[in-house]
């Protein structure tokens, strides 16, 4: 069951290469990407991004990447995170998965140690993205 927001972000696409063509001719892409948002409303924060998206012949792109959050008052948070993209109309790609968070962290952002979230995710062709994510109950 989805439980409440956990962040609102937005961001821009910082750097892509190509890591490796499978014998179909299927491309495996390298993202980097950074984004800010708000944790739960009202903690502001930063993300960094890497991942890979596979093209499938379907035209649908499987995504899977880390990442690290960090708040403004130093908490550290680490993601792993997993989802499927498909082509917008507009020529951008819509993403829906999930997360998985860890930290060591006690201040306002332990409360991600171990939880589980859904996301979606809108990127537009220029490579500026929007991003919501919900806890996992």
């Amino acid at each position: 069951m989805l439980g409440d927001v956990i962040s609102e972000t937005k961001g821009k696409i910082t750097g892509k290469r190509v890591l490796e063509v499978s014998a179909s001719g299927a491309p495996r892409i390298e993202i980097s990407q950074s984004c800010e948002g708000k944790i739960k409303g009202n903690i502001d924060c930063t993300e960094l991004w890497t991942y890979w998206a596979e093209h499938g012949s379907d035209g649908a792109h499987y995504g899977k990447g880390v990442g690290v959050l960090m708040s403004k008052d130093g908490d550290v948070v680490s993601i792993r995170g997993q989802g499927i993209g498909i082509m917008t109309e507009s020529g951008g790609i819509r993403y829906v998965g999930s997360n998985f968070y860890s930290t060591i962290s006690k201040g306002k952002l332990a409360f991600l140690n171990n939880l589980v979230a859904v996301f979606e995710y809108d990127v537009e062709e220029d490579g500026s993205y929007t991003g919501k994510t919900w806890e996992w109950k």
